[in-house]
């Protein structure tokens, strides 16, 4: 028999949300959760849709975070069914979303569901916060949600976000923090001329090399219990005209920095100009920081995320922080505690993406319990 999260995950995966469209996902969302009690508001930004979903006014208020827009599929020769039309095949359910992360919300809303069946007068208050911007430039999504809510008094303690974080099986790591993701754009200025003649012309490749060479063996910090060294890596360089015979006017580099806790944007920043600054460059920089580090130490949710997956699985979660990062990073800054508990991200953004079937009913008896270890 079909379980209802399998059934909510099956219908989901078949709306094909690119992102940043929801595909008609969040409607079905609405639907369900109204009939439990649920206010639910759509908020549009852009081209993004949004979903605000509350049952209760009191605190604390326990939020369940996702997305519902997916990558692109890729060669859709290569998958072996279609990307959006839901196949279980070997015990696993096939489709775009499966893993990332169609099936967290499904779990999210059936454990909901559940738990309200039970607890029609729960404490403080269940939220859901689902957008259609997680997976492109995340610019009018969960962001601008945080910005309505903040401008509004309405907080958030405790945020579950169905990230896929396991690695074997769900449960197994639960993600308490992110690193931060700070990125540059640096043009290195020259003089163009012929090779011919070098005694005229300023190469900019060659003085980029030293530069760049010493950016990336620079020891930025050491890292700490929760987060690796902050590490640098250089994604594109890109020079010259075309011509093998001409030196360029300008070589452009492209790179990112993942930092921790133990330093910020301000140090890397100005550390990055002390090095560059050295080398006598003629250069220009442009920055962006697309997500600053967060951290959830031990507490009342973490606490629950433990005590419900050790319930279900007989297992205690590793605690990480590794990984790219994730709309987390703009609900924490709020001084809500995050968590990232999901399915196993083994085929996230891959073709032929999938997840265990079995697993789907266990991360929603996992939500389940957290609502019960904090709302009940």
């Amino acid at each position: 028999m079909t379980s209802a999260t399998l059934q909510l995950a099956t219908d989901l995966i078949a709306r094909p949300s690119i992102t940043p469209d929801d595909a008609g996902c969040q409607a079905m969302l609405i639907e369900r959760l109204t009939a439990i009690g649920f206010e639910c508001e759509t908020m549009v930004f852009d081209d993004v849709t949004n979903l605000w979903a509350r049952r209760g006014r009191a605190a604390p208020v326990l939020a369940f975070a996702g997305h519902t827009d997916v990558v692109p599929p890729g060669p859709l020769e290569q998958w072996h069914s279609d990307p959006f039309v839901p196949e279980i095949r070997d015990g696993n359910l096939f489709g775009r979303g499966a893993a990332d992360m169609k099936s967290s919300i499904a779990a999210m809303v059936t454990a909901c569901e559940r738990f309200v069946a039970q607890h029609a007068q729960h404490q403080g208050s269940i939220a859901l916060l689902i957008t259609s911007d997680e997976e492109g430039i995340a610019t009018n999504g969960t962001v601008k949600v945080i910005e309505v809510l903040e401008a509004r008094g309405e907080k958030i303690d405790w945020a579950l976000i169905g990230e896929p974080s396991s690695l074997a099986h769900v449960g197994d790591v639960v993600k308490n923090g992110r690193r931060g993701s700070i990125g540059a754009k640096l043009i290195i200025n020259g003089v163009q001329g012929h090779v011919a003649y070098p005694h005229k012309v300023d190469n900019p490749i060659h003085r980029a090399m030293p530069a760049l060479h010493d950016l990336a063996r620079h020891e930025w910090d050491p890292g700490n219990s929760f987060f690796p060294p902050t590490s640098l890596q250089i994604s594109n360089i890109n020079s010259g005209t075309g011509a093998h015979n001409v030196v360029p006017a300008h070589a452009e580099v492209w790179f990112n920095l993942r930092y921790s806790t133990e330093i910020d944007a301000k140090q890397i920043i100005e550390t990055t100009r002390v090095i560059l600054d050295k080398h006598e460059l003629d250069y220009d920089i442009n920055w962006s920081v697309s997500g600053y580090p967060f951290l959830t130490p031990e507490g009342e949710l973490v606490e629950a995320a433990r005590q419900a997956i050790k319930q279900h699985t007989g297992h205690a979660p590793a605690l990480e922080t590794t990984g790219g990062t994730s709309d987390g990073r703009f609900i924490a800054p709020t001084g809500a505690q995050v968590l990232e508990l999901g399915p196993v991200n083994e085929t996230i953004h891959k073709l032929n993406e999938h997840v265990n079937v079995k697993e789907l009913d266990l991360l929603s008896d996992i939500y389940h319990s957290i609502l019960e270890n904090l709302l009940s």
